[in-house]
């Protein structure tokens, strides 16, 4: 029978033993954690959405508890488009780690997809007072506000973007509709003319640059912006109707009946083609044309549903 001394320090070898094996234990569940994380991320990067979610949903069951995991499945649950399952899992992954600014940042971005632009706002606002040099999240974040009907405060939001990197993609854009929105045309034309200085012929800063032109009243600079904007867009009849506004302005009717029927082919239920076809007529001296424009333009109006919001519906 051996000395209670001998027992201790049998003892102490096994514990110590088991502290070894428990320690191999953690550090292979850790590096098994570690090893799903990165297999997750690499699914992502690479396009394999749907592996992703597999990946993601087996590694969370697994560490319930890592916020990492389940911010990587919200953003596979996102780009697949399931926005619910994306919104649940970024606002677990939220809950665990309340000062990740991605995590917040990407919940944003759920929002703005739904769209939910206040909800996406008050994210956004927390992810900037976490990470406050991102411009991104400030261009989104004034984007937001646009949408809310928040002028004044988008602006402020574009311009710190702006700061912060002043090559910012589309910074000067999004100022420029902010001007706009607010009826700050002469604003508007400078921030859109920079940005194709900055981004080239972006077909939207084009289109944008020639609408602001032509409701600033300066219809033949506007032309020459809008006529090259239907050429990169040549399926908008948004495009088309403006081209063809600007040139009843300029006194170019002949050009307008063209370009106003153009816009009604692209989108026949828009009134708003018939009404500026109907002016384009008279000034060819085609009365009883222009009168069935009229009627025409009548009963679209009135069979048009309501509209709210920023600048989502036309008089005209």
């Amino acid at each position: 029978m051996p000395f209670p001394y001998e027992s201790a320090s049998h003892a102490f070898r096994l514990s110590k033993a088991l502290a070894v094996v428990i320690l191999l234990s953690l550090s292979l569940a850790a590096q098994t954690e570690s090893a799903a994380r990165e297999k997750l991320l690499q699914a992502i990067e690479s396009g394999q959405l749907q592996d992703a979610v597999l990946v993601g949903q087996q590694a969370v069951s697994h560490w319930p508890q890592n916020g990492q995991l389940r911010h990587y499945l919200g953003v596979a649950y996102f780009k697949t488009g399931d926005l619910k399952q994306a919104q649940e899992q970024l606002q677990r992954a939220k809950e665990l780690d309340p000062k990740d600014s991605a995590t917040v940042f990407d919940l944003a971005l759920v929002y703005l997809s739904k769209p939910d632009y206040v909800a996406a706002a008050s994210e956004l606002e927390a992810s900037i007072q976490l990470s406050p040099s991102n411009p991104l999240a400030h261009i989104l974040l004034g984007r937001a506000y646009l949408n809310s009907n928040r002028g004044v405060p988008a602006i402020d939001e574009f311009k710190t973007a702006l700061k912060l990197d002043p090559k910012v993609r589309l910074g000067h854009y999004h100022l420029g509709f902010a001007y706009m929105s607010l009826g700050r045309n002469d604003e508007a034309i400078t921030e859109y003319k920079t940005e194709l200085q900055h981004s080239g012929e972006h077909p939207e800063v084009v289109y944008e640059l020639g609408h602001a032109l032509a409701e600033g009243g300066k219809p033949d600079e506007a032309i020459h912006y809008l006529r090259r904007a239907t050429e990169l867009g040549p399926q908008n009849s948004n495009i088309w109707y403006n081209l063809g506004k600007a040139q009843v302005l300029a006194g170019h009717a002949e050009d307008a009946e063209v370009s106003l029927k153009r816009a009604i082919a692209l989108d026949a239920k828009d009134p708003s083609p018939h009404y500026q076809l109907a002016r384009a007529l008279e000034k060819l001296g085609r009365k009883d044309e222009a009168r069935s424009e009229r009627e025409r333009f009548a009963l679209l109006k009135k069979a048009q549903p309501a509209t709210a919001g920023m600048a989502t519906a036309r008089d005209q």
